[in-house]
């Protein structure tokens, strides 16, 4: 299995070190090309703004909305978030309408109301997965067709999955836990 790390801004080193830890095989998504053959994809933490852009430039958001609508597995992590939202509170940057959710940008604050809890995830186990959120964003809405996977302690969702749609608000390849990269790995296989 083959999978890719949108690479045109953001973390996506990071998570490239977490796949390869798990065994793996990695790609650096930065031209339509590099999204082909791909089993999954991960669009990082980053700029949004930015990162649209740069996917409008290098005429990346074509073959990522062909990627999901051919039904591979594809995580937004944070700014990724963002991008596989169907639609954002604020008019700017243009999601990639690929899951039914309503994304509020940086609804925790600027950089330096940045934290780090524990999220309630049962999909990984009893224990809690310590979450950092850099800037992160919210969900203010979702359709019935999406499913809750994490929480907040107060209720807050910050993990969501829409069939094989993953998104995080959360960066959890800023950790040593790899427990949500393992999780998402099985959607490759899976038929749901």
């Amino acid at each position: 299995m083959i999978v890719g790390v949108l690479a045109v801004q953001g973390d996506f080193a990071e998570h490239i070190a977490v796949l390869k830890g798990l065994g793996a095989e990695t790609r650096e998504v930065r031209l339509p090309i590099d999204v082909e053959g791909l089993d999954a994809l991960i669009i990082p933490g980053g700029e949004s703004t930015t990162q649209r852009r740069l996917l409008d430039l290098y005429q990346l958001t074509d073959a990522i909305t062909g990627l999901a609508q051919a039904g591979k597995p594809i995580w937004g992590t944070c700014a990724g978030m963002i991008m596989l939202a169907q639609e954002l509170t604020d008019d700017r940057p243009e999601p990639l309408h690929l899951m039914d959710i309503t994304v509020n940008r940086n609804a925790y604050g600027r950089q330096g109301e940045s934290f780090e809890t524990d999220v309630v995830f049962p999909n990984l186990g009893e224990e809690p997965f310590h979450a950092v959120f850099i800037r992160a964003p919210s969900i203010a809405r979702m359709s019935n067709g999406v499913e809750v996977l994490g929480k907040l302690e107060d209720g807050t969702p910050v993990a969501v999955r829409q069939g094989k749609l993953l998104a995080t608000a959360f960066h959890p390849e800023l950790t040593s836990d790899s427990r949500v990269h393992q999780f998402f790995l099985s959607f490759i296989n899976s038929n749901s």
